[in-house]
């Protein structure tokens, strides 16, 4: 799922119009980004937690001519995932050889 995937779904539901529903998008992920920039966490329940990380200057090398190179710190994105979301996408489908119908084996286009 992307953006216009995300913002299609939010206009369907809501019965709103495709760009009002762009912009929500838009408002809600700038506002988390500006959120992050200022340090703050970001907590969705059931969801998760967002929160920028700081990472220190390292030495690290180039992976091409093994050159050492000075990489400066930085701060990145860090997503925690919520207990509700974990159990979610954790729920019980069954694998392929459990589901009704389905067949363990794979089949080729002959038959």
């Amino acid at each position: 799922m992307n953006k216009s995937d995300l913002a299609r779904i939010i206009a369907e539901r809501r019965g709103i119009h495709q760009r009002q529903a762009d912009a929500i998008v838009d408002v809600v992920f700038d506002s988390m980004a500006e959120a992050l920039k200022q340090r703050e966490r970001i907590e969705i329940r059931g969801f998760g937690s967002f929160v920028a990380k700081q990472y220190d200057a390292y030495v690290g090398r180039n992976p091409k001519t093994g050159e050492q190179i000075q990489v400066p710190s930085k701060r990145m994105p860090y997503f925690k995932v919520g207990k509700d979301l974990k159990r979610k996408i954790n729920e019980s489908e069954g694998t392929p050889e459990e589901k009704p119908g389905s067949d363990a084996k794979a089949t080729t286009a002959t038959g």
